[in-house]
């Protein structure tokens, strides 16, 4: 408990201990007595769970539930006072809320735009729970989340699905209300959760008005706090959010496209704006005490396992990366990215899982991944055009992992990977430049959530290239969806889950193909 001063609370001395934003993010998970705030911000007609609920990061005894106060979205502080304020939770195992078996307060401070973020601990392993906040008289949705199964635990089946590039003015959610009825456990965001661009005062694609302070790029804390909470409104990613608990990694457009470390070939040095970006997207984001930004960096990366049947890899390939030594983009290959210091991981981030691949015991290996893996030769034997933001562009780094999959035995690796705003279904060679090397791994790249909207843009540009790279299985350019994943313990199915506009909302969902993957056979099949 924190020492209480005589107004109820003493943040001083517990910051001037732990400081900034660390010390602040910490404080705000430490229970407090109901009485130490104030118990709801001042009466303005407005409900404070208005951005919805979420949960993620299952653990076999909890997971860590996240809610943030905002009356007025799009207002000052969202509508909040300029002081901390108190924010009930329970967890219970019945959809009505009357069997609790965890429960507190804790304090939304206005520092961290009134965001909540509580860990239960102490639950059941591989089971169902619903959860729900209170903030004076008012109640949140309840939500559902669940455990993981206990480490090492026989498993027969997982499902989940995984999204990525959803860029709010491209369209509407229309693939997330899809995804909210389906049957599964989890749910993968593997980055591009929001995009830094100024908002069309018409709403783009959505022609919804939106207010005037939307129209700036996003560069302080702020203005991401404004862009967050526009994205949130969207009730069908709220939806998916209360159903599911998800695990998230981040891409570029958190920050800036296709940023490097702290550099991008726009701004030059960006540690500034790549601050305030990610203390937005932690204040969002259902993440855990071990996410909370520090002064150097915030850890992303990190390991979730789904007892003996799937481990899941949870990779950052922004924040530690080098700037591509190619060239930004589009460019000619080139010696200097066989480097051996050329990283995209980061020298420690690429031990760490290295070092859990070596030591895996689960049937399934997931790396969850945010740019493509596999090559995208763009000309060739007329040249050699590569994009060299994604893994293409970091050769010697993507060697280092193939060769560690085949050198290590690893069993059924399979990456999944965002950023492309298309579909790809590609076989991971052990060296792309070697074309009668062995396939190591299956990668899925999923399409867009709303990113391009509804027009023909990577089909026409991206599809001619495709001869050139047979081991490319599949490739589907232009539509919209989301993908969703069947695990057990003989095979793995993928399912590309598509919409069929984004122009609204309630636009009917289709599968437009499957494939499958079978234990012990890296390259993927289709159904």
């Amino acid at each position: 408990m924190i020492e209480q001063s005589s107004d109820g609370w003493n943040r001083r001395r517990f910051l001037g201990a732990m400081g900034g934003i660390a010390g602040l993010a910490a404080l705000a998970q430490v229970p407090i007595e109901r009485d130490a705030l104030a118990a709801a911000p001042p009466s303005s007609g407005g409900y404070p769970f208005a951005l919805g609920i979420a949960s993620g990061d299952p653990a076999p005894d909890g997971f860590v539930l996240w809610t943030r106060l905002a009356p007025d979205p799009l207002g000052a502080l969202g509508g909040m006072p300029a002081r901390p304020v108190a924010v009930d939770w329970k967890v219970a195992t019945d959809e009505a809320m009357t069997k609790v078996v965890r429960e507190g307060t804790v304090a939304a401070l206005p520092e961290l735009a009134h965001s909540v973020h509580v860990e239960p601990v102490g639950l059941r392993p591989d089971r169902e729970y619903w959860y729900q906040f209170r903030c004076g008289a008012d109640l949140s949705p309840v939500g559902r989340t669940r455990t993981s199964p206990a480490a090492g635990a026989r498993i027969s089946s997982l499902s989940f699905a995984f999204a990525s590039c959803q860029d709010w003015a491209s369209g509407y959610y229309s693939a997330y209300r899809h995804l909210a009825e389906e049957d599964i456990d989890l749910v993968v965001h593997l980055g591009d959760y929001v995009y830094e661009g100024g908002i069309p005062a018409d709403g783009g694609y959505r022609r919804t008005p939106v207010p005037a302070q939307l129209s700036p790029d996003c560069q302080t804390l702020q203005r991401w706090r404004l862009q967050y909470a526009l994205y949130k409104t969207d009730p069908d990613l709220q939806r998916a959010h209360a159903r599911f608990p998800w695990i998230v990694t981040w891409d570029d457009h958190e920050v800036q496209n296709d940023y490097a470390g702290d550099s991008s070939q726009y701004n030059g040095n960006i540690r500034q704006l790549r601050a305030a970006a990610y203390q937005a997207y932690y204040e969002h984001q259902p993440l855990r005490r071990s996410a909370i930004p520090q002064t150097e960096e915030m850890r992303l990366y990190r390991r979730l396992s789904y007892g003996d049947l799937a481990e899941f890899n949870v990779l950052d390939g922004r924040q530690y990366r080098s700037i591509p030594p190619c060239g930004w983009g589009e460019a000619p290959a080139c010696d200097a990215a066989y480097d051996p210091s050329v990283t995209m991981l980061g020298q420690r981030q690429e031990n760490w899982l290295l070092d859990g691949l070596a030591s895996s015991n689960t049937r399934w290996n997931v790396l969850a991944n945010n740019v493509m893996m596999g090559r995208l030769d763009h000309d060739g034997p007329a040249g050699d055009i590569l994009w060299h933001d994604a893994w293409d562009g970091f050769p010697a780094a993507r060697n280092r992992i193939t060769d560690h999959l085949a050198d290590a035995l690893v069993r059924n690796p399979v990456v999944i990977t965002g950023d492309w705003h298309s579909t790809f279904v590609n076989d991971i060679k052990r060296d792309f430049d070697a074309p009668d090397s062995p396939v190591v791994a299956t990668e899925f790249v999923g399409t867009s959530i709303s990113s391009n909207g509804d027009g023909d843009v990577y089909g026409p540009y991206y599809g001619p290239m495709i001869k050139y790279n047979p081991h490319i299985r599949f490739f589907d350019g232009d539509r919209r969806g989301y993908v969703r994943c069947t695990v057990d313990r003989e095979q793995w199915q993928t399912d590309l889950r598509m919409v069929t506009t984004v122009s609204r909302s309630d636009a009917p969902a289709y599968t437009h193909a499957s494939f499958v993957v079978e234990d012990g056979k890296p390259g993927a099949l289709p159904v």
